[in-house]
């Protein structure tokens, strides 16, 4: 069971604070999407969901963490 949910929503919440990751909203939104996208298939096949749902709901949910976040939230060094 926590292989099941647990590891997942760890990858996910990992993956959503780079989402931060960029310069202006947009790139931050582009790449938060993309990593939720990622997330959200693995995530959505892993738990025995459909993927595409998944990806779906995890690119929106990691596009609007990313255009909402700014640089200084995140700091990952140089």
């Amino acid at each position: 069971m926590l292989r099941r949910y647990v590891a997942p929503a760890a990858l996910f919440l990992t993956l959503t604070a780079l989402a931060g990751c960029g310069d202006t909203p947009g790139q931050r939104a582009l790449s938060g999407g993309a990593i939720g996208a990622g997330t959200g298939a693995i995530i959505g096949a892993a738990t025995g969901g459909s993927a595409a749902t998944g990806a779906l709901i995890g690119g929106g949910v990691g596009a609007i963490g990313g255009a909402v976040t700014n640089k200084n939230q995140v700091n990952l060094g140089n």
